[in-house]
C-alpha cells in the first residue's frame, strides 16, 4: 500500500462501516460527517441514534479498529459522537411508533419474569435508549408496583397518556382495576385491552417498547403477533430442569407464531452469601445456556438470587438495583447483549434498498 494518503481512500473505507441500528451504510445514511484529514491525523463526527444507545462506545471502538487496520497510514484518528435521530416507524394501523418491540414471557410464573422486563426497560433508558414499558400480564400486573407508580392515566383527545417513571412511559391493567380486584375476563376482553394499549395510548416515538408478556402459552402473545411486527421476544426461566420444559413450551410458542427468539435470561442462578462469599447453586445453575445452545438461541445474561432485588421490588424501588454494584453489572449485561444482537442481526442481513439521507 502506498505511505499517500487521501480523503478518497478514507471514505472508501468509511462506506464499509454500518449503522447499527439498520445495518446500512452510515457513511450513505449521513451518519459519519466532518470528515478531516490532516496529513496522517484524521478526525470525524459518528452520529448514532439512540436506540444502539448500550453500545455506542463499542460501535466508536469498531469503526477506530477498522480504520487503522485498514489504513495503517494513519497516526491518529479522532471520533466525536453526535446523537442521529431518525423517526420511530408507524406500526400497521394501530398508531404505535417504535423502532423496536420486545415481548418478555416465561413458560410458567413466578420466575421473576416481570422483574427482568422491568429492569431490562429501564436499563435501556438509563443508557439513553427512549423507552416504553407495557403491562400485558393482565391477570396479575406486578410492573407499577416494581416501580412505585400509582395513579391513573388521564385521557387527553381519547388517547391515555401513560404514567411516567422520570421518563419513561408506563401502561398497565393495574392503573385501572383496585388492588383487591381480580380480573376475570375472556379471550375477546383480553385482545381489546391489549389493542388499547398498543393503539390508544400516547407512547410517542419509542426506540424499544418492552411488553412484559402473561406466564405461559395464552392469548396474548397470538394478539400482539396480530397486531404488529414483533421485533422478538425474550425468555425468562430459572436454571432448574422443571423450569426449563416449560421455557421450551414458551419458546415453541413465539417460533409457532412467527416471533424471533432474541435470547433467553437465566434468573435466580445461584447465591452468593453476603457474609462468607460461598456460592449456593439453590436451583442448579448454568440450564440457561445449555438449554439456549441446543437450541440455537442466544444467552442475554443470567441473574443471581439477591435479597437486595427482592426488596427493592416489594417497597417499589427495582430502578435502585442499578444503583447497587452487586446487581447492576448483571441487568446492565442483558441490556447490552439484547442491543448487540440486534446489531449484528441487522449487519448480517442481506443489503437494504437504498434510502434518502436523513439528517
Amino acid at each position: 500500500m502506498s505511505d499517500e494518503l487521501d480523503k478518497g481512500a478514507v471514505e472508501r473505507v468509511l462506506a464499509e462501516f454500518k449503522d447499527p441500528e439498520t445495518g446500512r451504510s452510515a457513511l450513505a445514511m449521513d451518519q459519519i460527517r466532518d470528515i478531516q484529514l490532516n496529513g496522517t491525523d484524521l478526525s470525524l463526527t459518528l452520529a448514532l441514534t439512540t436506540h444502539s444507545a448500550p453500545i455506542w462506545d463499542d460501535v466508536r471502538s469498531g469503526l477506530e479498529e477498522q480504520l487503522r487496520n485498514s489504513l495503517p497510514q494513519l497516526s491518529s484518528v479522532t471520533i466525536h459522537h453526535t446523537v442521529h435521530e431518525r423517526p420511530a416507524q408507524k406500526l400497521g394501523e394501530i398508531g404505535l411508533t417504535a423502532k423496536s418491540v420486545i415481548a418478555v414471557g416465561s413458560g410458567k410464573g413466578g420466575v421473576g419474569k416481570s422483574t427482568i422486563a422491568t429492569s431490562l426497560a429501564w436499563a435501556l433508558k438509563r443508557s439513553g435508549c427512549k423507552v416504553g414499558l407495557m403491562d400485558a400480564d393482565v391477570y396479575g400486573p406486578s410492573v407499577p408496583h416494581l416501580l412505585g407508580l400509582t395513579g391513573k392515566p388521564e385521557s387527553i383527545d381519547n388517547k391515555l397518556v401513560p404514567i411516567d417513571k422520570d421518563g419513561m412511559a408506563v401502561m398497565s391493567m393495574a392503573f385501572f382495576v383496585p388492588a383487591n380486584e381480580a380480573v376475570v375476563w375472556r379471550g375477546p376482553m383480553l385482545h381489546g385491552a391489549v389493542t388499547q394499549f398498543l393503539r390508544d395510548v400516547r407512547w410517542g416515538d419509542l426506540d424499544y417498547l418492552i411488553i412484559d408478556m402473561p406466564p405461559g402459552t395464552g392469548d396474548i402473545a397470538l394478539t400482539l403477533s396480530q397486531l404488529l411486527p414483533l421485533t422478538g421476544a425474550v425468555v425468562v426461566c430459572t436454571p432448574q430442569h422443571v423450569a426449563l420444559l416449560d421455557a421450551v413450551k414458551a419458546m415453541a410458542m413465539f417460533k409457532k407464531l412467527n416471533i424471533p427468539l432474541l435470547g433467553m435470561v437465566e434468573n435466580m442462578s445461584g447465591f452468593v452469601c453476603p457474609e462468607c462469599n460461598k456460592r449456593y447453586d439453590i436451583f442448579s445453575s448454568g440450564g440457561a445456556r445449555r438449554c439456549a445452545e441446543e437450541l440455537q438461541v442466544p444467552v442475554l445474561g443470567d441473574v443471581p438470587i439477591h435479597v437486595q432485588i427482592r426488596v427493592n421490588g416489594d417497597i417499589g424501588k427495582t430502578d435502585a438495583n442499578f444503583d447497587d454494584q452487586t446487581t447492576a453489572p448483571y441487568l446492565e449485561t442483558i441490556a447490552y447483549n439484547l442491543v448487540k444482537h440486534l446489531a449484528d442481526s441487522a449487519a448480517a442481513a442481506p443489503p437494504q434498498p437504498s434510502l434518502p439521507v436523513l439528517g
